[in-house]
């Protein structure tokens, strides 16, 4: 039998787990735990001098990541990174990084839930720019979570990919955040091409720079840009959005649909990424599903509600498009649907 005693156990160590996240954010975004790991040791204050930052501040960031545990004493002042310190690194193979930026994003949205729900407004994706440090993160984030699924698990399931790059075709990716599926795209498929449209600027500078650095600079382009009123250098051999779809649908799919189609050559295929919304809400007690509990309620904040793959796919026949198929993965979380103009 559970008792009160417990239960207060149980939430006080989930608020402690809280605050040992809150803290790897502010190490990410301050890049110290990627500085200290090139210094491989130092005191507070050549920490804070290294990383450009508040000698007071990183002084206290330290005892509290030294109690934490992603710190230790390395002799006398020094610090070095413990394993999961060296972990936070965004630069770390398979960094925790996406961990402690979804849990600041989770708590600022869970914070304007909070104050919006007695009156019902909806403010929309601009809610993602509140915060200065969120938004620069935001693409990194879903970089580091979903780029590894859809580079060995999506995209080779997904035959339309390999069609465009054989005729040196043109993908476009709404909302296309960092540009991070565009490059996965184009280091698999060599002669495609991409260009991406997203809405904030601060994510299509990212997007751009960072195809410049991989050196696919001359394949890739990317514009700021509305996914309901955007021009294409010529008309797409396959549009995609990723986790974006549900951004859209709120405001008429069936037009928003038909305007895709008519930016598609004739056999044009677009390919829709979303959380798969469960049929039944018992499935939402299974092991993962809460996180898209938690998802549709901050998307409600943005004005959106997440889809069932049955639910695209009827809205997409009904659209016009043929051949539409549907692609299962992560025990069902994830679903991606092709069809075709």
């Amino acid at each position: 039998m559970t008792t009160t005693s417990d239960l207060k156990a149980r939430f006080h160590a989930q608020a402690q787990g809280a605050m040992v996240l809150h803290l790897g954010y502010i190490g990410v975004v301050n890049r110290l735990f990627e500085t200290l790991f090139h210094l491989g040791a130092a005191d507070s204050a050549a920490l804070a001098a290294a990383a450009g930052m508040d000698a007071g501040y990183v002084r206290r960031w330290c005892d509290a990541a030294y109690a934490t545990g992603y710190l230790e004493e390395a002799d006398g002042e020094r610090f070095r990174l413990s394993a999961i310190g060296e972990a936070m690194r965004p630069e770390a193979p398979e960094s925790l990084m996406p961990v402690v930026v979804q849990t600041m994003i989770s708590a600022h949205m869970a914070e304007r839930a909070a104050g919006l729900m007695p009156s019902g407004a909806r403010p929309g994706e601009q809610v993602l720019a509140e915060r200065e440090t969120l938004l620069p993160w935001f693409g990194p984030m879903l970089e580091a979570s979903y780029a590894p699924m859809f580079e060995t698990t999506i995209s080779p399931a997904i035959p339309v990919f390999g069609e465009i790059d054989a005729r040196g075709g043109l993908a476009v990716d709404l909302g296309c955040g960092n540009g991070w599926y565009l490059r996965g795209l184009a280091r698999r498929y060599p002669h495609l091409r991409g260009h991406g449209i997203d809405g904030f600027a601060e994510n299509i500078a990212q997007a751009t720079a960072m195809a410049e650095k991989a050196g696919l600079g001359a394949r890739l382009s990317f514009a700021v840009g509305d996914a309901h009123h955007f021009t294409l250098p010529e008309p797409a051999d396959l549009i995609a959005m990723n986790r974006a779809l549900h951004h859209v649908w709120e405001g008429g799919i069936t037009r928003f649909l038909a305007r895709l189609r008519g930016q598609l050559k004739p056999g044009g295929a677009v390919v829709f990424w979303e959380p798969n919304w469960p049929g039944t809400r018992a499935m939402l007690r299974q092991p993962g599903w809460a996180r898209i509990a938690f998802q549709n309620l901050t998307e409600h904040v943005q004005g959106n509600h997440l889809l069932g793959a049955e639910e695209i796919t009827a809205a997409v026949r009904a659209a016009g498009f043929r051949d539409a198929e549907t692609h299962l993965f992560a025990d069902g979380r994830e679903a991606v649907i092709v069809a075709r103009a």
